[in-house]
């Protein structure tokens, strides 16, 4: 695209493409404005007081205190003024008009935009049961709750962790490697059993098993006990009580649809929007885990909650913003460090969306890949301690091919050539 055209697209009037949520994906999408030739103006707008970092080292490297702070952030502090961003930290937009083509920020103040970009992301879903408000009990979203948590995260150190999801069990990981002893509650009998189904959940709570972690299945949480409004323990609905010095809650987040509700824009289990990321506001486009995207090649609208989305979803939302036909194909794709083990999934089932599961590879060793088959066909890969294999199980997913299963488990045949 020729700079001309990108100074014109979205800003050749004089206002400027605005972005509202300064996360990974708002400064991606800033950055793929400037890579693109946009000349126009680009105001990043964000209620938090940190310029935009990465969260997936929150829940792994940074927890963990082996990856140093600095490194968590998208960009360094002079790239924004170096590259003609308007970078608005602690800055709440509290309603978009969609109409006049305006953000209202929480000081009344106005900001006209050309084009709008919604990378607001989620919400952690909060706890609804007494208790739930004491100090002690902690969430998980932004850099502020990691620090919190590193700080309890000490040898002996009674933590309690509700829900078994990616975020439950890399805390519970962290807080065994800082010698804490740890507790997880789950309501399914198994950990990411709706993800991954039973095939693969096993193996997640063999290895926390196998790290001395607690795990308890089919529980429910009736109460946080407590003292002095500091959380003392957990009593489950058995009337067990589980002894807590930190609670972690990790059941899950919500789309943070809020402005855009308000604004009127098609909202259903996220900001819904076409393949090029363009809401039902031809002006307004929206990335992220905040976005509901229609993706081609599954034909259907996904909304994935993973890094990769926020880091490549704005690279097409601001080049179909400057005017091209940009359309969000990539197949999803997510990770996850817990002790010794690394995992990458490739894809995407709905729960109970398969037919079986076929393994590749020794599972007792967490060194394998699985597949999730229906009709013959890959509709997703996870592989385990075993790298650089991303690429053919994308392609076994793009093509829809039928596979031989005993060439597919057989490590001795290409996966290119099942």
């Amino acid at each position: 695209m020729s700079t001309g055209t990108a100074g014109t697209a979205g800003g050749g009037d004089g206002r400027p493409i605005v972005i509202v949520g300064a996360s990974l994906g708002g400064a991606k999408a800033a950055e793929a404005l400037r890579a693109a030739g946009y000349r126009g103006g680009v105001v990043l707008i964000g209620d938090e007081h940190e310029r935009p970092y990465e969260r997936p080292p929150l829940s792994k490297g940074y927890l963990l205190g082996k990856t140093p702070r600095e490194k968590i952030y998208v960009h360094p502090p002079q790239w924004y003024a170096e590259h003609d961003v308007t970078l608005r930290l602690g800055t709440a937009v509290v309603a978009v008009d969609p109409a006049a083509h305006t953000v209202r920020l929480a000081d009344d103040g106005r900001i006209e935009y050309a084009k709008l970009l919604l990378t607001t992301g989620s919400v952690p879903r909060r706890l609804p049961v007494p208790g739930a408000e004491q100090e002690g009990v902690l969430y998980l979203r932004r850099v502020d709750d990691c620090d919190r948590i590193k700080a309890a995260l000490r040898p002996g150190a009674r933590v309690v962790v509700i829900g078994a999801g990616w975020i439950g069990l890399e805390t519970a990981a962290a807080a065994r490697t800082a010698g804490a002893e740890v507790t997880v509650l789950e309501a399914a009998e198994l950990p990411l059993l709706r993800v991954l189904g039973r095939e693969v959940a096993q193996v997640f709570a063999d290895l926390h098993r196998d790290h001395g972690v607690e795990l308890r299945f089919d529980v429910r949480v009736e109460e946080l006990t407590g003292e002095g409004g500091r959380v003392t323990g957990v009593r489950l609905a058995d009337g067990a009580t589980v002894p807590a010095d930190v609670v972690i809650v990790g059941i899950g987040i919500a789309p943070d649809t809020a402005l855009a509700e308000a604004a009127g824009l098609t909202v259903d289990n996220g900001i819904k929007t076409d393949e090029h990321l363009r809401t039902s506001d031809p002006d307004v486009y929206a990335a992220g885990d905040a976005a509901n995207a229609y993706h081609p090649l599954f034909g259907r609208h996904l909304r994935v909650e993973h890094w990769a989305n926020a880091l490549n979803q704005p690279q097409t939302a601001a080049r179909a913003m400057l005017g091209e036909d940009a359309v969000h194909d990539r197949v999803p794709y997510f990770f996850t460090d817990q002790y010794d083990l690394g995992m990458e999934y490739t894809g995407y089932v709905e729960p109970g969306g398969y037919d079986g599961v076929v393994f590749r590879g020794d599972v007792r060793a967490n060194e394998f890949i699985a597949f999730w088959l229906k009709d013959g066909r890959v509709l997703a890969g996870m592989n385990m301690n075993i790298w650089d294999v991303t690429d053919p199980i994308r392609e076994l997913i793009v093509s829809k091919r039928v596979v031989d299963p005993d060439r597919l488990t057989d490590p001795n045949v290409a996966l290119g050539e099942v």
